[in-house]
């Protein structure tokens, strides 16, 4: 890991590709890889 921006949630790796907080990615050509997030959760109402 190069740089580490908890803050801001994103994190450079050495490599070049940066990856957010949600699990996304931004790879060094440009090309994105989708956050893998687990399906929503549906909050009940009272």
């Amino acid at each position: 890991m190069i740089a580490s921006f908890p803050e801001q949630g994103w994190s450079l790796l050495c490599n070049g590709v940066i990856v957010f907080e949600d699990t996304g990615e931004l790879l060094p050509d440009g090309s994105c890889i989708e956050p893998h997030r687990g399906p929503a959760r549906h909050a009940l109402a009272a």
